[in-house]
């Protein structure tokens, strides 16, 4: 009884959610048409500066696991914090390391250890 209560509302919102947003669509379409080649250009170059950004996040993410006891979630963590060789982890307080979520006490004693 449920499923059937819900299999109508889910046919009601489609129904007038796509009467309302097809002229709409069209509309944006004839105001933006003269518009489009110089947006897919700059799109493309977004891209790929964006693929080349995350090939090297991952290279360094992939770096900062050779810390010992570092996994991929720590190294993510301390990627995002701002560490981006092992000589900045290695190198940094134990009180900014303990303050990034993802890394504990532990870790900082292992990368310590390494001084």
């Amino acid at each position: 009884m449920i499923s059937k209560f819900l299999s109508k509302l889910k046919s009601i919102l489609f129904k007038s959610s796509e009467s309302f947003e097809a002229p709409l669509k069209k509309e944006k379409k004839l105001a933006k048409s003269p518009k489009t080649k110089t947006k897919t250009k700059t799109k493309s170059k977004t891209k790929s500066k964006t693929k080349s950004k995350t090939i090297n996040a991952n290279k360094i993410i992939e770096t900062l696991t050779t810390l010992p006891g570092v996994g991929a979630k720590s190294a993510k963590a301390l990627y995002e914090a701002g560490f981006k060789t092992t000589k900045s982890v290695i190198a940094a307080d134990e009180k900014d390391l303990l303050a990034i979520s993802g890394v504990g006490i532990n870790l900082v004693k292992k990368i310590k250890g390494l001084k």
